[in-house]
């Protein structure tokens, strides 16, 4: 059971990046889905979930209307979608499913990806 996440890297101010996220020895149609990030000496912060039950898609209001959600069942790959980024948006993102309801919070995410750097910088 693994998630791999990607498509991190260096952007400038206001430019975009797609995170990425592959599952492999299981399939995300039965689970809730979310990235999540952190900065060092910060707690891990929820910004986006997929709901399990319906594929509602929602986002933090520190990212909404600059980021988007979205997945692939058959693929079984999940993405976020980050425009007009910011340097406060600068953290390593993870992406995370759980057999729960769709929430921000990390603690009951069982499933996590290794993570990938999001630097923005001019």
């Amino acid at each position: 059971v693994q998630l791999q996440a990607s498509g991190g890297g260096l952007v400038r101010p206001g430019g975009s990046l797609r995170l990425s996220c592959e599952a492999s020895g299981f399939t995300f149609e039965y689970l809730a889905t979310g990235w999540f990030r952190q900065v060092p000496g910060k707690e891990r912060e929820g910004i986006s979930c997929i709901s399990r039950r319906d594929g509602s898609a929602f986002v933090a209001d520190s990212v909404k209307g600059r980021f988007t959600t979205s997945r692939d069942n058959v693929k079984n790959t999940m993405y976020l979608e980050m425009n007009s980024l910011k340097p406060e948006d600068t953290a390593v993102y993870y992406c995370a499913a759980l057999r729960g309801l769709c929430n921000f919070s990390p603690n009951g995410y069982k499933y996590w990806g290794q993570g990938t750097q999001v630097t923005v910088s001019s």
